[in-house]
């Protein structure tokens, strides 16, 4: 562990932060750091673990001090971080210094039961996660990424964002509503290179549902044409994409990553 703490013309080249080519002495090496949240564990780790390989200083940040201090000697750095506490968020963002990929993993599954079962301080526990979180986290980068013209972040929904799924209405509220806040966040940013994207898995192979109950894991794997749970490598795979130079005419846009469930 290295550290661990409590219509215009395409878009402007980002700011320099690098060092020049041994190889030629011109050519510019981008240094580039992420920030993945709930990085400790299940999408978020094999995210950081993918945004590690491709060549990015990674610091992941968790609630579970457990899960991240199990991770944190794979990446530069690791953090203690309540998303929903802006002020936390904020003090985290300052401390790692310029953060141009962010990737939003953290967040729960919530109550499983009937909406009409489900109490007030379950589904607002869910909401301050799951959307507050991606919001404060957003807000907080969002202005260095714009001054330095280049950023990229990457929202985790969830195919019950579009579709809903039954004994879930917290959780599939509450990625809805990062669908929504990408799509919203991608338009205000289109012009200023900074690209918000969403990616929603269905079910994945992840910690995060082992409390799921049976009967709900396998009605999601039954809307599942390829017949099974996804992987976390793969959702990272896309997320990779996504942080990359490569994209730079996509924003504002849901990638399903779903084995053919959802096709619109």
């Amino acid at each position: 562990m290295r550290s661990m703490t409590n219509c215009r013309s395409t878009p402007s080249p980002p700011v320099s932060r690098g060092t020049r080519n041994p190889d030629n002495g011109s050519a510019l090496i981008v240094h580039r750091t992420a920030l993945v949240t709930g990085g400790a564990s299940g999408i978020g780790l094999a995210v950081a673990h993918r945004l590690t390989a491709d060549g990015l200083s990674v610091a992941i940040a968790d609630l579970n001090e457990q899960t991240l201090a199990a991770a944190a000697g794979s990446f530069t750095s690791a953090h203690r971080l309540d998303v929903a506490d802006s002020g936390a968020v904020e003090a985290l963002i300052e401390d790692i210094g310029p953060v141009d990929v962010l990737v939003n993993s953290a967040g729960i599954v919530g109550p499983n039961m009937p909406v009409w079962d489900v109490d007030d301080d379950a589904w607002a526990l869910t909401m301050a996660i799951n959307v507050t979180g991606t919001f404060n986290t957003m807000r907080a980068v969002l202005p260095s990424m714009r001054e330095r013209g280049w950023g990229r972040i990457v929202n985790i929904a969830s195919i019950a964002g579009k579709e809903g799924n039954p004994n879930l209405a917290a959780y599939s509220a509450s990625k809805a509503a990062v669908i929504g806040l990408t799509k919203s966040v991608g338009k205000e940013t289109a012009t200023d290179g900074v690209i918000v994207n969403a990616v929603a898995p269905a079910v994945i192979s992840t910690p995060m549902n082992d409390d799921t109950e049976p009967e709900t894991v396998d009605y999601m794997v039954s809307k599942i044409p390829m017949g099974r749970l996804g992987l976390p490598e793969e959702v990272a795979a896309l997320v990779s994409w996504l942080s990359s130079d490569e994209v730079t005419f996509s924003t504002g846009h849901t990638y399903d990553i779903s084995g053919g469930r959802a096709t619109y």
